[in-house]
C-alpha cells in the first residue's frame, strides 16, 4: 500500500479538527495555488452556531519584546474569509478532499481559498542567540473557529490554527549573463582604472558554487594592491519607506596577482558559495519560511510580476554579487556590483501530481487508511 501524509490539528477541546493533504503552496507569479483542505466538527457541540476559516498572512516587522508601551510590530492581513459549516453553497471537492470525507464521516465539511497573487513569499529572519518570542518575518496560517457569525470573537479552546508556507521556485526560462564594466578616472591620472565583472549564469540554486570572473585593467597610475567579493542579501521592507537593510552572506578576500601596477592587467576567477550553514549564527539573515523551527536555507529571491512594483505587503529579498578593489589610502576604492536570482528548481510538476494523486487514491481505496498523520 502507497503511504502518504496528511496534516492533522484539533482544537484544544478536541471538537474541531483539520486536515490538509499538504503545507507548501506554490506561488507561479502569475497564479498561486489553492489552500484546500477539510474540517471535522463535532454537530453536538455546535448547538445552532457557525464554523468559519480564515486564511490569514502575518507580518511582524520588530521584536516582540520591545513592545512596550502599546506598541504592536506586528500587522495582521485577512486573506480570505468563508461559512465552512453549515456551508453556503455546493462546492466540487478535489480529489483528496472526496476521500477524506468518505473516510471521515458526514461531519466532515471542505474548504478552499484563494491567496492573491500580490502577498509576499513565507519569511523568516533569523533571531539572535538572545532574542525571545516570535521572531520577525512572513508567515501564513489556516485559522478555523466556532462562532454565531464571522465578525463573532473566536474562543481558543475551540479554534485551531495550522501554519502552512507561500513558496516561490525558479523561472523556467533564466535571464542573460551578467556583466557589468566600471570605470574610474583619478585626479593627476592621465588614464583610468578599468574593472569588468562577469558571472557564468544569472540564476543559482541553493548551496551551489557562483563563479565571478573579474578582469582589472589598470592604466592609471594607481596601484590595487587587493581584491574582495562578497554576495550580499537584500531585505526590502515594503511597509514603510527606508526599510532596506543589507547583509554579507559569502564573502573572499585575496591578494593573489597583487599588486596590479600601472599599465598592466590582471584577470581572476572567485568562488562564493552563500549558505545557511555558514550563517547559522547570525542575527538578521532572512531564511525561507520555515514550519516547526526546522532551519531551512537562505531566503529564495522573491520573484514579482511587475518588478516596478514593489507596493506589496511584506519583504522582498534580493542578491548581488560586490567586487571591490582596494588601491590604498591615498588611491580609494573601485566597486562592481551584479545581481543575481537564487533560488530552488522546480520540481517536474506533471509526474509529482500525478504520484501524489496516486498515492492518494490507492491509499483511500483501502479500508485501513495507510496514511501517516502528521499532528502539529
Amino acid at each position: 500500500m502507497v503511504q502518504f501524509k496528511v496534516f492533522k490539528k484539533a482544537s484544544p477541546n478536541g471538537k474541531v479538527t483539520i486536515y490538509m493533504g499538504r503545507r507548501d503552496f506554490v506561488d507561479h507569479v502569475s497564479a498561486v495555488d489553492p489552500v484546500d483542505g477539510v474540517v471535522v466538527v463535532d454537530p453536538g457541540y455546535l448547538q445552532g452556531r457557525r464554523v468559519f476559516g480564515q486564511l490569514v498572512c502575518s507580518f511582524r516587522y520588530g521584536r516582540e519584546e520591545d513592545e512596550i508601551m502599546g506598541l504592536n510590530f506586528q500587522k495582521d492581513l485577512y486573506l480570505a474569509n468563508d461559512q465552512i459549516y453549515p456551508p453556503k453553497e455546493e462546492v466540487e471537492p478535489t480529489k483528496l478532499q472526496e476521500r477524506l470525507i468518505k473516510k471521515l464521516g458526514g461531519n466532515a465539511y471542505p474548504f478552499t481559498f484563494k491567496m492573491p497573487e500580490q502577498a509576499p513569499p513565507s519569511i523568516t529572519i533569523q533571531p539572535g542567540k538572545e532574542d525571545e518570542g516570535h521572531p520577525c518575518g512572513v508567515e501564513y496560517y489556516i485559522k478555523i473557529y466556532v462562532g454565531d457569525n464571522a465578525e463573532d470573537r473566536s474562543h481558543k479552546r475551540s479554534t485551531v490554527q495550522l501554519n502552512i508556507r507561500r513558496i516561490q521556485f525558479a523561472p523556467s526560462k533564466t535571464g542573460r549573463q551578467p556583466t557589468t564594466i566600471v570605470r574610474k578616472d583619478f585626479m593627476m591620472s592621465p588614464g583610468e582604472l578599468e574593472l569588468e565583472v562577469s558571472l557564468d549564469k544569472q540564476l543559482y540554486y541553493h548551496n551551489e558554487k557562483i563563479a565571478i570572473n573579474a578582469t582589472i585593467r589598470n592604466h592609471s597610475n594607481k596601484t590595487v594592491k587587493k581584491i574582495k567579493a562578497a554576495v550580499q542579501q537584500s531585505v526590502d521592507i515594503c511597509l514603510f519607506s527606508g526599510g532596506q537593510y543589507r547583509s554579507t552572506v559569502a564573502s573572499v578576500e585575496t591578494q593573489e596577482g597583487c599588486p596590479v601596477s600601472p599599465g598592466s592587467a590582471l584577470q581572476k576567477v572567485l568562488y562564493l558559495t552563500p549558505a545557511l550553514s555558514s550563517n547559522m549564527d547570525r542575527r538578521g539573515i532572512a531564511l525561507d519560511g520555515h514550519l516547526k523551527n526546522i532551519h531551512t536555507n537562505l531566503a529564495s529571491s522573491t520573484l514579482l510580476a511587475n518588478p516596478e512594483n514593489r507596493e506589496i505587503f511584506g519583504m522582498v529579498i534580493s542578491y548581488t554579487v560586490k567586487v571591490k578593489l582596494y588601491l590604498g589610502a591615498m588611491g580609494g576604492e573601485v566597486t562592481a556590483e551584479l545581481p543575481f536570482v537564487l533560488m530552488h528548481p522546480k520540481p517536474d510538476m506533471r509526474s509529482l501530481m500525478r504520484a501524489d494523486s496516486q498515492a492518494q487514491v490507492e491509499a483511500f481505496r483501502s479500508e485501513s487508511m495507510g496514511a501517516s498523520v502528521d499532528q502539529d
